[in-house]
């Protein structure tokens, strides 16, 4: 089945990055296809204003639409031929650009939604800092509203082909591993690690209980570990479903010491894994996005982050 990446890209080195990944995971990914897609600088709304009651001003104003479509138009052609020098074939490469409408992350998730796109590709510092301080973090944007498509987040030049997804035993961790394994149907060489963090009394509430409550603790871990249990079972049934076997599959375990983020995120730098996958809500939703995935999110570097909704 056709799979469809839309990279959301500008000029920058992170975009490149992003591409390079996006690139790579053809590897992994049958029948791959992409679209390359810009939202354009944004128009000075003075201006806007201006053209209203100046033909002066309307008429600077459409030089610099005319412009700015034009400058779009030729840095993603030059991307689409750096793709194509990298093996990928003209015919899976589309390129798209268009005026910003409400704001770029909604217009990026508006645009892959309605066009249905199995994951969103974003360098993780796609804009420059005086776009960052100005527009708030696109990054970050796209990983709050992006409430149905995956989102794929590149930090850094990914060399390391690894593949670890952290488990929780949740419906959302589930999602993730449909996801994965729509992508990566029927791959035989590929390994992949299931890594799941025991949780504390901690990770589900802020009060300090003290040590006379260490039988609830327990008993947390004891109902993880029987949730943990039902979910490898489905867990198994979905990578057989997609043609992964059981010995391409790896199990891993850690307690958390301080938090499940940074468990997750030390493994990954332990491990060395290029690809991390994290749903982006766990057990408990707010707590999840509040705290694990937007940690992961944070500290992650030099690595691809799937973020899965």
């Amino acid at each position: 089945m056709k799979k469809k990446l839309l990279l959301a890209v500008d000029n920058s080195a992170h975009s490149k990055n992003a591409i390079k990944y996006a690139v790579r995971a053809s590897s992994l990914i049958t029948d791959l296809s992409y679209t390359l897609f810009n939202v354009q600088l944004p128009v000075s709304q003075f201006l806007e204003d201006e053209a209203k009651a100046s033909l002066k001003a309307k008429s600077a104003l459409e030089k610099m639409k005319t412009k700015n479509a034009e400058d779009a138009h030729t840095m993603l052609e030059k991307h689409k031929t750096r793709m194509i020098r990298m093996g990928i074939k003209e015919g899976r490469i589309d390129i798209k650009n268009q005026p910003r409408k409400t704001g770029i992350a909604k217009d990026i998730l508006e645009h892959a939604r309605e066009r249905c796109y199995d994951a969103i590709v974003v360098g993780r510092r796609g804009l420059s800092l005086a776009q960052e301080v100005f527009m708030g973090s696109l990054t970050n944007n796209l990983a709050e509203h992006s409430k149905v498509i995956p989102l794929w987040v590149i930090d850094g030049e990914v060399r390391s082909e690894k593949i670890m997804i952290a488990i929780d035993g949740s419906e959302n961790t589930l999602r993730a591993l449909d996801h994965f394994s729509f992508m990566a149907e029927h791959h035989a060489n590929i390994k992949i690690t299931l890594f799941h963090v025991v949780p504390l009394l901690k990770d589900f509430c802020r009060i300090d209980f003290g040590e006379k409550d260490q039988d609830i603790e327990e008993m947390i871990i004891k109902g993880d570990k029987r949730c943990v249990e039902n979910f490898l079972v489905h867990a198994y049934k979905k990578f057989k479903a997609a043609g992964i076997r059981e010995d391409q599959l790896e199990i891993r375990e850690a307690k958390a010491i301080t938090n499940v983020g940074k468990a997750i995120t030390e493994e990954a730098e332990k491990g060395d894994y290029g690809t991390v996958i994290v749903g982006r809500r766990g057990v408990s939703k707010a707590f999840f996005m509040g705290s694990v995935s937007k940690y992961v999110l944070e500290k992650t570097s030099n690595r691809a982050l799937w973020l899965i909704p």
